[in-house]
Order: C-alpha cells, then sequence, then structure tokens
C-alpha cells in the first residue's frame, strides 16, 4: 500500500471539516477534529502534533498510557478515551485522561468521579448513545439517556459535557443523517432538563459520514482513517 504523507492527509481532513461547516452554514470554529491515533506510532502523533493538531482520541488504555509517558513534554495535548472502559480500568482514565466519550453505564461514572484526583481539573465526559440499537455495540438506549444524564451531572469530579454515537453505516447521506438527528434531539431536550450542565458537546462522525454528522450539529468529529490512514499504512 502506498505511504501517507501526513502533512497532506491532515491538511485534507482540516479542509473537509472546513467545507462541511461552510455548507452546513456554520461558524468556522463550531466542530474540533479529534485525530483517532490509536495503533498508530507515538512519531506519527510527534508529527501531527507539529503541524498544530492537540486533540487525540486512543481507545486502548495501555497504548495510550505507554504513548502518554513518551509524549510527556508536549503538555498541551488533549487525551480523548474514546473506546469501551471496564470497571478495573477506570482508575488510570480518571488520573491521565481530559476526556472520556463512552460512558454508558452509572457504576463507570461513579468510579470516575470517586478516582479522578482533586488537582485535576473535572474530568469532561460524553455518554454514549446506542443510537442505532445494534446488539452488538455499547451504550445507553436512547430512552435511559435522560435518567443517566440525571445522576452523571451530579458528580462533583465529572463535568457532563455531551452525548456520542456510532450509528450503524449507511449508504446515502440522508440515512446517514437520520440517526445523527436524533442524537442531536437527544441533546437539545438534555439542555432543556438540565440547564446547569455545560452541555455543549456531540461527538459523532467518522471519516465515512463527517459530512453527515456536521449538518446535524457535530462538535467533535473522530478522524482516523482520513489522517492516518488504515493500519498500517502509514510509515512512522
Amino acid at each position: 500500500m502506498m505511504d501517507i504523507a501526513l502533512p497532506e492527509s491532515l491538511a485534507q481532513a482540516r479542509e473537509r471539516l472546513h467545507q462541511a461547516l461552510l455548507e452546513a452554514k456554520r461558524p468556522l470554529n463550531d466542530a474540533t477534529l479529534l485525530a483517532v491515533s490509536k495503533t498508530k506510532p507515538v512519531s506519527l502523533i510527534r508529527q501531527a502534533y507539529a503541524l498544530g493538531q492537540r486533540a487525540f482520541g486512543e481507545n486502548y488504555l495501555q497504548e495510550a498510557l505507554d504513548k502518554q509517558i513518551e509524549l510527556a513534554d508536549l503538555n498541551d495535548i488533549v487525551w480523548h478515551f474514546i473506546g469501551p472502559l471496564q470497571s478495573n480500568k477506570t482508575r488510570a482514565v480518571a488520573e491521565h485522561f481530559d476526556w472520556i466519550h463512552s460512558i454508558d453505564r452509572l457504576k463507570i461514572a461513579n468510579r470516575l468521579s470517586e478516582q479522578r484526583p482533586s488537582h485535576l481539573a473535572p474530568l469532561n465526559i460524553c455518554l454514549q448513545v446506542n443510537i442505532s440499537r445494534e446488539a452488538s455495540k455499547s451504550g445507553v438506549i436512547p430512552e435511559d439517556v435522560k435518567a443517566l444524564a440525571y445522576e452523571a451531572a451530579q458528580l462533583p469530579r465529572l463535568r457532563l459535557r455531551g452525548l456520542m454515537a456510532i450509528p450503524a453505516p449507511a449508504d446515502t447521506l440522508e440515512a446517514q443523517r437520520k440517526p445523527l438527528a436524533e442524537l442531536s434531539h437527544l441533546l437539545t431536550e438534555l439542555q432543556t432538563t438540565l440547564p446547569q450542565a455545560p452541555l455543549d458537546t456531540l461527538s459523532m462522525g467518522m471519516s465515512d459520514d463527517l459530512e453527515a454528522a456536521v449538518m446535524e450539529g457535530a462538535t467533535l468529529v473522530r478522524l482516523g482513517t482520513a489522517i492516518f490512514g488504515a493500519r498500517g499504512a502509514v510509515n512512522s
């Protein structure tokens, strides 16, 4: 496979987001590009950082912790944990990440709040919603979002920022937009019922559905392949 040139692919990803925001008639600073760096070497993260990228998403805890040690000199990286989280791993996420996108039960939220060090800012969280109701995916079902959000918003060491979803793949823009619009509507409802929470985040949109997500209000778009190429496709 042909090597990917990171400066070009990152510039293309930024331009794609820029154009999507223009098309959606939204401010150009209304959405942030989250570079999904799972399985990618530290050298590529450093290269993306040198090109101005600051937000990075990781799925695998031990891999992410190892990277954080190697990149400790880059003290303004914003680390997002976007993978499933087991109870026995909450402490490491609470101690070493700025965001987690995959909260789907109160037990995990409680542990994160209890384990978040007091010298750090509260941990930003998104609730993961199983918006397409797929048996194979994690996430709280839409009907249970309000109850979980209410409980999570009370936890002292967490900041409930919004919702995350990974919809089922769809072939058309219209089909892609439907579940994303549902997620956006859920966030609007939460903003009404929980006005005290800083609910400003929709983490949705990946390499295949970025445009649909931006049309429906995404504020964090998670791009991995579009920036770094397929697994193993980019030289370190």
